[in-house]
C-alpha cells in the first residue's frame, strides 16, 4: 500500500469494525442523555421567618473533567392554608468547586466548608455566614492529614452554641528517614531540601478498599472563633475513630464527645461495605483549648489524665450514635449479627441508653429497641437494614426516629418509637417504588421516590394522626431529557416472587421462602416475540438491588432489553435466616436461585431462552462466571465488573481474606481463617470458584477491571480472562488504570456501560 492509499484509509480503534463503531456512536449519545440527570447527595432544612428553607447538595458527572460537578440549590418551603406545600426555588444553582464536604450548623446560620489538602498543602476550613466568609483556618500536615468525608469514618459535628466543631481526620504521618548524596541524613531535613529525599519508612496497614493510605482516623476539635485546632486526648493509638457527635451538656457535668472506635492494633481488614468489624461507642472529655485536653477514667469518673470510656461494654458492634432532642437518651445501630457470623453485612438491631446526668457512665443500662428479625411473616417487617442515618433523625415528640431501610426488594422509610420499639412503614404500602429519606422539616419529611423505569421525584410527607400523606414536589433538580422520558414511559416493571423447588428440609423456615426478582420490560409485546433478556446480579453477596432508579439499568432497558434483576437468597431485606443460608453455599445456592428465576420468566413467556445475557460485578461477577460455566449453553453473552473468579488467588491478595473463608465454609470458616491458607484450603477455594468450570465456558465475555481494586484485585479477572482466551473463548478486557472496586469515576463508568451495551448488542440480537 502506498502512502496516499494509507492516508485515505480511515483508522478505527482497536477491535472495532465500521458497524461496531456506528453502534458505539449511537449508544454513547443515548448514554450521555441518561448521564445528564442529576442526583441529590445531601439535603438540609432550616427554620425561616415565613416557613422553612431547604438546601440541596446536587451533583452530576462532568465527563470531560472526569469528576462530579457539585452545586447547591435552595428553596423556600411555603405551607398553604389548605395543607398544600409549595417549594419556591432559587433561580439558579450555586456551583461548589473544590469542596470535600459542606456541613451547615444546626441553626443554619453558619456553613462549614472543608477543602482537603492535595500533596503536602494544608487542609482548609471555611466558616461562612449568610453574607460572607467569616473565618478561614489552614491546618498543616503536621497537625493532621485529610478530613474524612466518606460517610463511614466521617464525623463532623457542631456543638450546641456553634462555637466548636468536632471532626475526624487522618493522624499526622510518622516521620520518615531522610537520605542525601552521602546516605542517611541525621536529624532529617525539610521536604523542600533539594539535596535530600524522604525514605519510605515502616509500612503500615491501611483500611483497605477506597482507604488506600488511610491508616489512623483520629479526633480533632476546631474553635470557630479563634481558629485553634486541638487533637482530642485520651484516645489510644489502638483505636481508629469515626462518627463523632457532641453529648448534651448537663449542669455540673463536663462536655463530652461520643464516637465510634474500631480496634486497630492488629491486622486492619478492609472496612468499606464490611459491617463485620467490631466497634464500640466511647465517651471522651471534649477539649475547649489546649490546657483542657483531658479525658475520662475507664471506671467512669472524670479525672485529669485518663483515657476514653467504653460505653457499649456488652455489645460487639455499635455505630451511628444519635442523642434524643432532650438529651435524655442515646440510640445507636448494631451489626452484632455480622460480628457473630462474619457475614460482611446482615440484619441490624437498634439499641438505647439512658444518658446520665452526672459523669457516672458505668451505671448506663442497655435497652434493646428493635431486635434482629430471623424469619419475617409474609408482608411484615423483615428487620432493619439501614446503611445511613440523618444527623438529626427525630420528630418533635423526641422519641420517634425516622430512617430509610431495605424491605425485601424495596427501600422504604420507617418510623420507630424508640421507647416502645414499635416500627411502622410510613411510605405507601401500595407502591413498589423505592423511597430514600433526605431530611426532616420539623415533623415533615423530604424524600426521593423512584423506580427502575421512573427518574427520581421529590416527595413531601406529612402525618395526620397515624396516617402519612405524600405530596409531589415540582423540582428543577431531576430535569429529564425528552428522549429519556419517552423511552422510560415505554417501560414497566414488577417485583416477582420466585418459588423454590426441592428445598432441603434441614434449612430454616426463612430460607425456604420465595426470593424476589425485579422484571423490567416493554409496555407492549408484539407478535409474541420476547425482547432479549439481561440477567443482572448484585454483588456482596449480602447486598440488594432495590426497585429504585439506576442510570445504567435504565440505559440498558432503553436499548431494547428486558431486565431480570435477581435478589437471590442471601440478599438484604428478607430476614436473617434467608441471609445466613448462603454462607458456605456460594456457587451453588445462589447459582440455582438465578437459574430458577430465569426458568420462571421463560415459563411465563416473558423471555426467550435463545436470547439471554448476564451481567454482574464483584460477587455478581462471581455468579456470572459461575453461570456461564455451569450452564454453558444458556447465555449468548456475559459482562463482568471486577469479578471474583478464583478464591484461591483472591484470599492472598484481597483486603478481606476473611470473606473467602466465611462464604466458602460457612460458620466453620471462623475457626479455619488464617493468613496462611493450607493446600487443603486452597483446593476447596478453587472448587468453589468459577475458574473450576472454565473448561465448559462457551459464552463471549467482556471484562471490566479497576487496576487499583484492593477488594478483588485485577489479577483475579485477568487470570480468568487469559485462561478463557487460551482455550479459544471470545474475550474482551478493558482495564481502568485509576479505578478501584466500584469503577465509579465518571469516564470509567460511562465507558464501562457503553461497552456493555455494544457487547450485548453484538451477541444478543
Amino acid at each position: 500500500m502506498n502512502s496516499s492509499q494509507s492516508s485515505s484509509t480511515k483508522e478505527l480503534p482497536a477491535g472495532l469494525d465500521a458497524a461496531m463503531e456506528e453502534e458505539y456512536a449511537s449508544q454513547s449519545v443515548l448514554l450521555k442523555e441518561f448521564a445528564n440527570i442529576s442526583t441529590i447527595d445531601k439535603a438540609w432544612t432550616f427554620k425561616s421567618n415565613v416557613g422553612s428553607q431547604a438546601m440541596f447538595s446536587v451533583s452530576h458527572p462532568n465527563l470531560l473533567a472526569n469528576k462530579r460537578r457539585k452545586h447547591i440549590l435552595s428553596s423556600q418551603i411555603l405551607k398553604e392554608s389548605d395543607d398544600s406545600v409549595s417549594f419556591q426555588w432559587a433561580p439558579f444553582p450555586i456551583e461548589v468547586s473544590g469542596a470535600s464536604t459542606m456541613v451547615p450548623s444546626p441553626s443554619g446560620s453558619k456553613l462549614l466548608v472543608v477543602r482537603n489538602s492535595e500533596n503536602e498543602s494544608p487542609t482548609q476550613f471555611e466558616i461562612w455566614s449568610p453574607s460572607q466568609l467569616e473565618k478561614e483556618v489552614h491546618v498543616p500536615q503536621s497537625v493532621h492529614g485529610s478530613v474524612y468525608c466518606d460517610g463511614w469514618f466521617e464525623g463532623i459535628s457542631w456543638n450546641s452554641d456553634e462555637s466548636l466543631i468536632a471532626y475526624v481526620a487522618e493522624e499526622p504521618a510518622p516521620l520518615k528517614p531522610t537520605f542525601g548524596d552521602l546516605g542517611y541524613k541525621k536529624g532529617g531535613s525539610t521536604d523542600k531540601d533539594c539535596s535530600s529525599w524522604k525514605g519510605e519508612g515502616n509500612w503500615e496497614e491501611d483500611w483497605g478498599e477506597t482507604y488506600a493510605g488511610k491508616r489512623q482516623p483520629a479526633l480533632f476539635v476546631v474553635n470557630v472563633n479563634s481558629g485553634e485546632v486541638n487533637a482530642v486526648g485520651g484516645i489510644g493509638k489502638s483505636l481508629s475513630v469515626g462518627q463523632v457527635v457532641w453529648a448534651p451538656i448537663n449542669e455540673g457535668m463536663h462536655q463530652y464527645l461520643v464516637f465510634v472506635g474500631w480496634p486497630s492494633d492488629s491486622r486492619k481488614l478492609g472496612i468499606k461495605y464490611c459491617y463485620n468489624r467490631a466497634c464500640a461507642l466511647y465517651a471522651v472529655r471534649a477539649p475547649t483549648n489546649k490546657s483542657e485536653a483531658k479525658s475520662l477514667q475507664p471506671g467512669g469518673d472524670a479525672t485529669d489524665d485518663v483515657t476514653a470510656y467504653k460505653l457499649t461494654q456488652g455489645i460487639s458492634s455499635a455505630f451511628f450514635p444519635r442523642f434524643s432532642p432532650d438529651g435524655k437518651f442515646l440510640v445507636f445501630l448494631s451489626a452484632k449479627s455480622s460480628i457473630d457470623t462474619w457475614a460482611h453485612c446482615a440484619t441490624n438491631s437498634l439499641h438505647r441508653f439512658e444518658w446520665p446526668t452526672d459523669d457516672k457512665f458505668s451505671s448506663m443500662k442497655l435497652v434493646d429497641v428493635v431486635p434482629v428479625v430471623m424469619c419475617p411473616k409474609d408482608g411484615c417487617f423483615p428487620g432493619l437494614y439501614s446503611l445511613s442515618m440523618l444527623s438529626n433523625p427525630w420528630l418533635s415528640d423526641g422519641y420517634t426516629l425516622i430512617l430509610s431501610s431495605i424491605w425485601c426488594s424495596m427501600q422504604v422509610i420507617l418510623s420507630i418509637n424508640v421507647l416502645s420499639g414499635n416500627v411502622s412503614r410510613i411510605t405507601p404500602n401500595n407502591s413498589n417504588y423505592s423511597w430514600n429519606l433526605l431530611t426532616l422539616d420539623g415533623n415533615n419529611i423530604i424524600a426521593v421516590s423512584s423506580s427502575p423505569v421512573t427518574v427520581p421525584e421529590l416527595k413531601y410527607g406529612s402525618c395526620a394522626g397515624a396516617t402519612w400523606s405524600w405530596l409531589d414536589v415540582s423540582s428543577p433538580i431531576f430535569k429529564c431529557p425528552e428522549k429519556v422520558t419517552s423511552l422510560l414511559s415505554a417501560l414497566k416493571f414488577s417485583i416477582m416472587q420466585i418459588p423454590l423447588k426441592g428445598v432441603p428440609e434441614s434449612l430454616p423456615e426463612g430460607a425456604k421462602k420465595p426470593f424476589e426478582a425485579i422484571f423490567v420490560s416493554s409496555n407492549t409485546k408484539s407478535h409474541d416475540v420476547c425482547q432479549p433478556l439481561i440477567v443482572m446480579l448484585h454483588g456482596g453477596p449480602h447486598s440488594v438491588s432495590p426497585s429504585s432508579y439506576s442510570r445504567s439499568m435504565a440505559f440498558l432497558a432503553s436499548t431494547g432489553y428486558s431486565l431480570l434483576i435477581v435478589n437471590y437468597r442471601g440478599s438484604l431485606g428478607f430476614g436473617e435466616e434467608a441471609l445466613q443460608s448462603l454462607l458456605g453455599n456460594i456457587g451453588s445456592q445462589d447459582v440455582s436461585d438465578v437459574l430458577a428465576a430465569i426458568d420462571y420468566v421463560i415459563d411465563m413467556g416473558l423471555a426467550d431462552r435463545a436470547k439471554i445475557s448476564v451481567l454482574g460485578g464483584s460477587h455478581g461477577g462471581f455468579l456470572t462466571t459461575h453461570l456461564i460455566g455451569q450452564a454453558p449453553d444458556l447465555f449468548a453473552a456475559a459482562a463482568v465488573r471486577n469479578p471474583v473468579c478464583n478464591l484461591a488467588l483472591m484470599v492472598g491478595t484481597s483486603d478481606i481474606p476473611d470473606w473467602c473463608f466465611i462464604e466458602t465454609y460457612g460458620r466453620e470458616g471462623i475457626s479455619k481463617f488464617t493468613e496462611a491458607p493450607s493446600s487443603e484450603n486452597l483446593s476447596v477455594f478453587h472448587s468453589k470458584s468459577p475458574i473450576s468450570h472454565l473448561s465448559k465456558v462457551k459464552t463471549p465475555t467482556l471484562f471490566l477491571l479497576g487496576a487499583k481494586d484492593l477488594r478483588v484485585p485485577v489479577s483475579n479477572g485477568l487470570q480468568y480472562a487469559r485462561a478463557l482466551k487460551e482455550k479459544g473463548g471470545e474475550v474482551k478486557v478493558i482495564v481502568f488504570p485509576n479505578d478501584t472496586h466500584g469503577i465509579e469515576r465518571p469516564q470509567s463508568d460511562f465507558e464501562s456501560f457503553l461497552n456493555i451495551g455494544v457487547w450485548f448488542k453484538k451477541y444478543c440480537n
